[in-house]
């Protein structure tokens, strides 16, 4: 019995319960036993196609949602969980991890919420301890309400179809030759919602990005801010007049641990239909489908940021005009993620740093400059990841900016449509990086670059021997 066989009877019996469907009540409706339903639902069963079409139609989902990877970083993140010293006498093990993913996914993703509980509740207590003694306790890394929005959109697989239809009745409105300026979007507001546009220079010691005044009407952006950010807030301030509705109604679906987490997700929301109306979906996905994901020349084409190309090529997903699932993430030059999305299949870690040999690390050392490699997993996979820096913050001479690593990326059997293997040889064992997730998940053992041992493997020090890294030896 294959593994998919073993994990969609566990989401049949998940969509079946979310209906409030009785089981019984479902196999009379399918024409089978209940007894045959209940070995479907426990991953005892091989189902035929018919079957499980018929299925989806009584449960009202599509296909895909059956058959797709889902969960892709939940895994990962119950590792790093279960890897704390207060789960050590409990010995869990990797294999028995994947199986409470394949068979209780909820259950997997309530382990999770209580470790960004006690992760925050133990980020709290050592600010806590610092301000009282007056010294740095600890740097842990922890969890905080930004990782809520990317439990969001990686459940909905960032893609709101209801936002897109809204930015693309905006974009007929505005566009002139198939392109959103920056002055239509200012009229726009104007003209539709009596909202006038400032661009405004900062007072020295209180800048700002952008300041919208509902009591006067008015939308300041900071002429220290690009064209294209200043673009962006103006898109997304059309979404927040005209669209709200729509993405509250997105949000009701979703349980948030607390407001500031709903809050944030709202904006990361007005921001992907404010980059929707610069980048409309089809107008946007041809483009793609024609400089085969050129970033740069999406960049010039649509007049946006490089981190706003790399986000919306990761939106291509509907099921009717589907684009290539890409996985992508951000970084700072210490290893912290700030942003985290994955289709391709490729985990990142929640709790902290990826493995150092991903190239989203490497472009520090090239700034501004794309990279692309070809990345393997201790699992086999082969993924084709780019990276790039990019700048953030004031545009004012004599301030300094801050430099983020942008990482895109999707499964090597899409690199014929992937303008970045060009010059790479897929097929040439010699150039692919072996990569994992993070030094704690990984099983590699002869990785030079190891900077903890693994989570699931016994760690001994023996000073008469050494592998390529310490907490490798010879005996290992």
């Amino acid at each position: 019995m294959s593994q998919l066989d073993l994990k969609i009877g566990p989401k049949i019996k998940a969509f079946r319960r979310q209906m409030g469907l009785q089981a019984n009540k479902l196999a009379e409706e399918l024409n089978i036993s209940p007894s045959y339903l209940n070995l479907i639902e426990g991953g005892k069963r091989k189902i035929d196609g018919d079957l499980l079409l018929k299925i989806c139609e009584k449960l009202n989902i599509e296909l895909s949602q059956l058959t797709s990877k889902t969960d892709l970083n939940l895994e990962n993140t119950l590792s790093e969980i279960l890897d704390d010293e207060l789960f050590e006498d409990l010995d869990i093990l990797g294999p028995e991890v994947k199986d409470l993913v394949g068979t209780n996914p909820k259950i997997g993703k309530a382990i999770v919420r209580l470790g960004d509980i006690l992760k925050k509740k133990d980020h709290e207590l050592v600010n806590k301890i610092e301000k009282m003694s007056g010294k740095i306790v600890d740097n842990r890394k922890n969890s905080f309400p930004g990782e809520v929005i990317s439990d969001f959109l990686q459940e909905n697989k960032n893609y709101f179809p209801r936002l897109e239809d809204f930015a693309n009745k905006i974009f007929d409105k505005v566009q002139k030759n198939n392109r959103t300026r920056y002055i239509a979007l200012c009229e726009y507001l104007n003209s539709e919602y009596n909202i006038r546009v400032k661009d405004v220079i900062p007072e020295e010691d209180k800048p700002f990005s952008k300041i919208f005044n509902k009591n006067k009407k008015e939308l300041l952006l900071s002429d220290y801010s690009s064209l294209e950010t200043k673009k962006l807030h103006a898109a997304a301030q059309i979404a927040q007049e005209g669209a709200i509705d729509i993405i509250n109604d997105y949000l009701k679906k979703f349980n948030f641990p607390s407001n500031e987490s709903q809050r944030l997700t709202q904006v990361a929301l007005l921001n992907y239909c404010g980059a929707a109306i610069l980048m409309p979906y089809k107008l946007f996905h041809s483009e793609c489908k024609k400089l085969k994901y050129d970033l740069q020349l999406l960049q010039n084409t649509f007049a946006t940021s490089f981190e706003q190309v790399a986000h919306r090529v990761t939106c291509l997903q509907d099921p009717k005009l589907p684009g290539i699932p890409f996985h992508m993430l951000r970084t700072d030059i210490a290893g912290n993620i700030s942003k985290r999305f994955s289709l391709s299949g490729i985990e990142i870690p929640r709790y902290g740093g990826a493995c150092p040999r991903w190239n989203v690390y490497s472009a520090f050392t090239r700034p501004g400059v794309i990279q692309a490699a070809v990345s393997k997993m201790t699992n086999g996979e082969k993924y084709v990841c780019i990276a790039r820096t990019v700048e953030k913050g004031i545009g004012r001479y004599g301030q300094s900016k801050s430099i983020l690593s942008i990482g895109l990326g999707c499964e090597a059997k899409y690199a014929k449509e992937f303008v970045y293997t060009e010059n790479l040889d897929i097929t040439d064992k010699k150039t692919e990086i072996p990569i994992g997730v993070s030094c704690r998940t990984c099983d590699r053992l002869d990785c030079s670059q190891r900077a903890f041992p693994p989570l699931h493997k016994k760690f001994d020090v023996d000073i008469n021997t050494r592998g390529v890294s310490i907490y490798v030896n010879d005996n290992d």
